[in-house]
């Protein structure tokens, strides 16, 4: 067959690819193009490589263009309103073959053949637009960065241990850091067998998660770099360490210390009372000024989280999630919804002791939520969808006025529960079914909360 491009010739491929920019498929396909009968979430990239660069679309376990290495890879962006390009979602990459993989190592890997460059073509979501009329914004050729590449081979073989201790089907994305194990399938049942279990798992992909993809936009797009600070500097404290074990070395060397004693020391000046104290002073802590974000977080989508503990370990409070747009969580199914997105990202909890009053850097640690308790927080999902969903949120109306509701109470479910995040009881958000007893159409606002005898257990005491 005869391409438009020299299929051996990579800056060829890349030429050709150019020609998108700032144009639709439309625009850039001959006519045939209008005969396409692909469907589903991968259309776009499906109709890219049949009409415009004349290959049928598979799942081969070699890269796309397979005689000089490179992967073809599209992926949807979202314009922010200071005019920057970021990312709609994930990118998905090739499925994880359970059986296969365990037999590989990082170097040798399907992964690395297939990923290690990568030729992107991002373009604007546009809901409701035909894929033909989205227009291509960035195109060029990626390679993963030497210390990056460090990070994601030590995702790779957590990915790959857990499958070798058969627990594939626990696989999660707040597993490791930049390279996530998405799901990956026509529905939420598509599943592969697994060589040491015989417990189905989830198909699922390797993944570049997203804050990962806004710095691949972010180097495409030349957007200056100056706004991150960088934890590891080189290939071999990556390799040496990584992330995790770097950060904690360093918040080691300020436990039993009190916040104050912590400021004084790193010689920050920093606002107690904002919002983003917290996450200033672990910038402070881990040697990143307080005018830059932390790159390595950034990519990894890492949620930082300060919890209070008392003197006698007890822990008072929850911890508050975003809250959630009514309408939005009954559209939603619960593999894409944004409270299991949540749950599987990768955080790091600051543990503060009070010791006689004074606040005390006590421990800190990464986590991510095991797969059992993702599958108890979801009955808290599925019930809230349900109660929404069927105007169904007030139970009973007291006398004084309160009301009370079918919302499911820390008493109800040892990991996750429902109750108001707002400023009062007139900050409502539209409700997508009247409420039943009420007869309103807004409601206060609420979100999901992880409860604090959860945290306690199976967070901070637990090793």
């Amino acid at each position: 067959m005869k391409f438009p491009y020299n299929p051996k010739d990579k800056n060829s491929i890349i030429e050709y690819a150019k020609l998108l920019k700032g144009k639709t498929l439309r625009e850039s396909c001959d006519s045939s193009v209008l005969q396409h009968k692909y469907s589903g979430k991968g259309n776009f990239g499906q109709v890219l490589e049949k009409f415009y660069f004349g290959y049928e679309p598979n799942s081969l376990a070699e890269a796309d263009f397979a005689q000089i290495g490179m992967e073809l890879k599209s992926s949807p962006l979202k314009l922010l309103k200071n005019k920057q390009y970021r990312s709609k979602e994930r990118l998905v990459l090739n499925i994880i073959n359970y059986i296969k993989v365990v037999e590989q190592k990082f170097e040798e890997s399907d992964f690395i053949k297939k990923n290690a460059s990568i030729l992107l073509i991002f373009y604007l979501h546009e809901s409701g637009v035909d894929i033909l009329d989205l227009m291509i914004k960035l195109v060029d050729e990626w390679n993963i960065p030497p210390t990056d590449l460090e990070i994601i081979k030590q995702d790779w073989e957590r990915i790959n241990q857990k499958i070798l201790e058969g627990k594939a089907h626990e696989l999660s994305e707040g597993d490791t850091f930049y390279l996530g194990a998405c799901t990956k399938g026509a529905n939420a049942t598509s599943t592969r067998l697994q060589p040491f279990s015989n417990i189905p798992a989830k198909q699922r992909a390797y993944s570049f998660k997203q804050g990962y993809v806004n710095h691949i936009i972010a180097s495409i797009a030349n957007e200056p770099s100056e706004i991150y600070g960088r934890l590891i500097q080189s290939v071999d404290i990556a390799r040496g360490k990584g992330i995790e074990e770097f950060v904690i070395d360093k918040f080691e060397l300020f436990y039993g210390k009190s916040v104050e004693q912590i400021i004084l020391e790193t010689g920050i000046e920093i606002n107690q009372k904002a919002k983003s104290f917290y996450y200033n002073l672990t910038k402070s802590i881990l040697g990143i000024s307080l005018d830059k974000k932390i790159e390595e977080f950034e990519k990894a989508d890492i949620i930082i989280k300060a919890v209070r503990v008392e003197h006698d370990d007890k822990i008072i409070e929850s911890i508050s999630f975003k809250k959630f747009d009514f309408k939005q969580l009954t559209e939603e199914n619960w593999e894409d919804s944004e409270f299991k997105n949540i749950l599987e990202q990768k955080f790091l909890f600051i543990f503060f002791k009070d010791i006689k009053g004074i606040r005390v850097l006590h421990k800190a640690k990464f986590w991510n939520m095991p797969y059992n308790d993702i599958l108890e927080a979801r009955k808290v999902w599925e019930h809230t969808k349900n109660i929404i969903s069927t105007g169904n949120i007030v139970n009973e109306i007291m006398p004084n006025g309160t009301r009370k509701t079918n919302f499911l109470g820390k008493k109800d479910n040892k990991v996750s529960h429902v109750r108001p995040h707002a400023k009062n009881a007139k900050d409502t958000t539209a409700l997508p079914v009247q409420d039943i007893l009420t007869q309103e159409n807004e409601y206060t606002k609420h979100c999901f909360w992880l409860n604090n005898d959860y945290i306690k257990n199976n967070i901070y005491l637990k090793d």
